[in-house]
C-alpha cells in the first residue's frame, strides 16, 4: 500500500471549496484514493460527505492511501494538492 502523510495547507481545512477541489482531484487519480487523520479510520476521498466529516483542519496531519499498483504518481499530486493548498489539481510534480 502507497501512503503519503501531508498536513493541509488551507487555512480552513478541508471544508467546503477546498473539500470540492480535492473530491474532484481525487475522483480524477484513476486509483482509488482513501484519506483519513492519523489513526483514524479512512474514508474515500473520491466522497464530498466522507471528506467533509473527517474534519480535517488547516495545518492538520491527513494520511493519503492507495493499494493500487500504479498509485504513486496520483498520491504524489495529490499530497501536492492538499500540502500547498492548491486551486486545481498539478498536472505535473
Amino acid at each position: 500500500m502507497a501512503e503519503r502523510r501531508v498536513n493541509v495547507g488551507w487555512t480552513e481545512g478541508l471544508h467546503a471549496r477546498p473539500a470540492s477541489i480535492f473530491v474532484r482531484a481525487a475522483s480524477a487519480a484513476g486509483v482509488p484514493v482513501t484519506i483519513a487523520k492519523p489513526g483514524g479510520n479512512p474514508v474515500n476521498a473520491a466522497s464530498m460527505l466522507a471528506v467533509l466529516g473527517l474534519g480535517a483542519q488547516g495545518g492538520e496531519e491527513v494520511v493519503l492511501a492507495s493499494e493500487a499498483e500504479d498509485a504513486e504518481a496520483a498520491l504524489d499530486r495529490l499530497a501536492k494538492l492538499v500540502a500547498e493548498g492548491l486551486e486545481e489539481l498539478p498536472e505535473t510534480v
